[in-house]
């Protein structure tokens, strides 16, 4: 295999988690440390900053500063939403992203996302080969949704679980304070897929989770709903509930009250308002005080109770995209086997086709998910728990955490 030198692009893409920098930073490193990568660019805000022509030099970025990025959360270079057309369709964007290859001489790109970034990659790829152009394609995983295929999980969801897990466990010890109970309707992120909410389900290893959680692998039932809500308030006093934002009746229609007109740039209708819905019936039900709670963005940016795992498996997968690009791999993203047999958790690298994960969704399994659809089964807790272990020593400044502060010095073409 001859030795391809050359630049390289990264760029982050979708919605940003605690441990995304982490995979940034284990990609900076990677290529900086490599003679047969000339230069470092960074993207702003994904895709777009290789259409607009905004990239950074991150050879000139001080090491303490990208060092600090395992700790930082959000997307440090910027994300964005933007899906590619088919390049049968429309080429321009393809033609201009060649364009900017070669005015950098970029021979490897480094993206992480989720399903529709991995979607990116894949265009990308597939038109560079068309064109004869050389340039190595891996895709680096990214989700707190945990839903990307041929992977065991994906970065960012085990602290976004852990962080999910923690605030159940300190609402559920608050909402028993008063003698005169309440019903407590937590909405958790995760649209079609359910890994999120069922991770709720943790706080049960302190004595303190929800009584009841909705996924929306099952057909959402409000009177049935309603009944179990009633039955354990009657029973306890109180009830508290964990529900996906994404659940939905029998006929696919979101029981959220989102703006059905608003949606990003890959057609995916804003959810929201669902735990003020559900509360206001919850009310009319059973006259009770009821409180509904969005989580919303403090799921991916809690970067406080990020999981130790998270943050080394983050890097890790960053890292290997480079050294797999530099052997000469490319059209693929970084995946991750693992086993859990008696207790041993282990994590290793694999790496699998574009193609199998670009734009496909991997749920909850149906058999973890409890007969009445209102709880998730013990196989869900032995395959989350691993994964939030750790706690990292994260760095402070007048005990505020400490960020990473880049200069995002612009590329000279």
């Amino acid at each position: 295999m001859s030795t391809l030198k050359g630049s390289c692009i990264f760029g982050q893409s979708g919605g940003p988690t605690a441990v995304i920098n982490a995979s940034a930073q284990g990609v900076i490193q990677a290529a900086l440390a490599r003679e047969e990568i000339t230069r470092v660019l960074g993207a702003a805000h994904g895709i777009k900053g290789v259409l607009n022509d905004q990239l950074y030099d991150m050879g000139k970025e001080d090491p303490a500063e990208v060092e600090l990025l395992q700790y930082t959360p959000s997307s440090a270079l910027g994300s964005c939403r933007y899906k590619l057309a088919d390049p049968g369709e429309d080429d321009t964007d393809y033609k201009r992203i060649l364009e900017i290859f070669q005015k950098y001489d970029v021979r490897y790109f480094f993206y992480n996302g989720g399903n529709d970034s991995m979607d990116t990659c894949n265009k990308i790829s597939k038109y560079m080969q068309s064109v004869g152009y050389e340039c190595r394609v891996i895709g680096i995983p990214k989700t707190i949704d945990n839903d990307l295929m041929q992977t065991d999980h994906c970065p960012g969801f085990a602290s976004a679980a852990k962080y999910i897990a923690t605030s159940c466990a300190e609402v559920w010890n608050d909402c028993h304070v008063y003698d005169t109970g309440m019903i407590t309707i937590i909405e958790i992120m995760g649209r079609h897929a359910g890994w999120l909410a069922g991770s709720a389900a943790l706080a049960g290893l302190t004595g303190c989770g929800p009584d009841l959680v909705y996924l929306p692998e099952r057909d959402f039932d409000m009177d049935r709903f309603l009944a179990d809500v009633q039955d354990i308030y009657k029973r306890t006093g109180n009830c508290m509930v964990a529900v996906s934002e994404g659940i939905h009746y029998a006929d696919g229609t979101f029981v959220s009250e989102g703006d059905v007109e608003a949606s990003d740039g890959f057609g995916h209708v804003q959810l929201g308002g669902l735990a003020v819905r559900l509360a206001e019936r919850c009310k009319e039900a059973t006259g009770a005080k009821v409180r509904g709670i969005e989580l919303s963005l403090l799921q991916r940016c809690a970067s406080h109770l990020a999981s130790e795992t998270d943050i080394m498996e983050a890097k890790m997968a960053g890292r290997i995209a480079v050294e797999s690009a530099l052997d000469g791999i490319t059209d693929k993203m970084v995946a991750f086997e693992c086993t859990r047999d008696g207790g041993d958790y282990r994590c290793e690298p694999v790496l699998i086709d574009l193609t199998e994960v670009a734009n496909a969704e991997k749920k909850v399994p149906q058999e973890w998910i409890n007969a009445e659809g209102n709880g998730v089964e013990q196989p869900f807790i032995d395959y989350v728990l691993p994964l939030i272990q750790g706690q990292p020593d994260r760095p402070t400044d007048r005990s505020l955490p400490r960020f990473a502060k880049l200069k995002k010095i612009p590329a000279e073409g």
